[in-house]
């Protein structure tokens, strides 16, 4: 990462992030993977809050880097395993990809007691590719039956990462919404958009977009 280059990016972000958007309702999340501690310092300076990992060992180190820090909130936004989700309900405050229904309850059943209910979207492969994790959007309403009824959940909305060529992804996850919503769901959350395609996401509906490229700039190989 540039860091003399950092808050230029994040000026330039929260400027396309204002020029696409139609409601209030658009947040940025900071996509830290790969990035040090330091950067979320960094970050949490100029005034971000809200920052998505995908990797709980590494999350974990940062989030004990940076205790000191008040305010940060700290999303799960990668591919969950069984064998994590009891440190993810500790120690994480969102969590956009869940995607089975006994990771959720492993979820709601490891979430402590003192802390409010774990904030959860949805993951819809919504572009049906074989490398993607997610539901199937067919089996979302089931899913999203079962997660709602779990004590320490609280059922937010729907994320998805599209295939790059799929131009009508974001529409679509935005209706599936709507469906769900018409069935009393008051669902206001979807995560989607990243850095190559947020105005589109934006314009369909998304209410976090999720941007890491942007920020830190490309990830070194």
């Amino acid at each position: 990462m540039n860091e003399s280059s950092l808050p230029e990016r994040y000026a330039q972000l929260l400027q396309r992030i204002d020029a696409a958007r139609t409601t209030a309702a658009v947040h940025l999340l900071a996509v830290a993977k790969h990035q040090p501690a330091a950067a979320v310092r960094a970050l949490y300076a100029l005034g971000q809050r809200d920052f998505g990992e995908n990797y709980l060992q590494e999350a974990q180190a940062k989030q004990q880097e940076l205790a000191d820090l008040d305010g940060l909130v700290w999303h799960f936004i990668g591919p969950l395993q069984r064998n994590k989700t009891a440190a993810v309900a500790e120690h994480f405050s969102w969590v956009h990809s869940l995607d089975r229904l006994i990771l959720a309850q492993r979820l709601s059943a490891q979430r402590p007691p003192a802390q409010a209910p774990l904030q959860v979207c949805l993951q819809v492969n919504i572009s049906d590719e074989d490398s993607k994790s997610g539901c199937a959007p067919a089996d979302v309403a089931a899913l999203a039956a079962a997660v709602r009824e779990l004590p320490n959940l609280r059922l937010r909305g729907l994320m998805a990462i599209p295939a790059p060529d799929d131009q009508g992804a974001f529409q679509r996850l935005a209706e599936l919404q709507a469906q769900l919503n018409a069935q009393g769901y008051a669902l206001d959350t979807l995560s989607m958009g990243m850095s190559a395609d947020l105005e589109a996401a934006i314009a369909a509906g998304a209410t976090w977009v999720r941007v890491g490229t942007a920020l830190f700039g490309p990830r070194k190989p």
